[in-house]
């Protein structure tokens, strides 16, 4: 099964931005413990991040429909992003939206996602726990026949 893992605006500064809401974990730590539970489970992880909305577009429409499912952070473009939210809005496979922090208790503008309403599931607030939380829903999902 393979998923394609996108990170968004400033997730590449992980570990150095704002500790006391995104933690100390750094971008290739929380790459390298996905892949690790990745390469337990049966997953085949392929990891993007860009800063650029464009970029993070080009790469959904290009690799999530070899994928079988999207695990998505796509940072402050849940909040801004309606081109985003129409490139996850195409997609044929489950798309899960993983924010680190509790967005629905930090300022108001970061309370709505446009990506929300398009995607399978979010897992917000648990940390980069979110991700391998996601990673466990997708292979859920794919055992119980509804697709990864």
């Amino acid at each position: 099964m393979s998923v394609l893992v996108i990170n968004g605006p400033n997730l590449n500064t992980l570990g150095q931005r704002e500790p006391d809401i995104y933690g100390r974990e750094t971008l290739a730590d929380v790459e390298a413990r996905m892949r690790q539970y990745g390469d337990a489970v049966g997953l085949v992880l392929d990891f993007f991040q860009s800063n650029h909305e464009g970029a993070i577009i080009d790469c959904l429409q290009a690799k999530a429909p070899e994928s079988q499912g999207v695990i998505i952070n796509p940072g402050a473009l849940a909040h801004t992003s309606i081109a985003l939210r129409d490139a996850v809005a195409a997609l044929s496979v489950p798309v899960v939206e993983v924010h680190i922090s509790n967005v629905h208790a930090r300022e108001r503008f970061r309370r709505r996602s446009y990506l929300a309403g398009v995607a399978t599931g979010q897992v917000v607030g648990l940390g980069t726990q979110g991700y391998v939380l996601a990673m466990d829903y997708l292979i859920h999902r794919a055992n119980q026949g509804g697709g990864a």
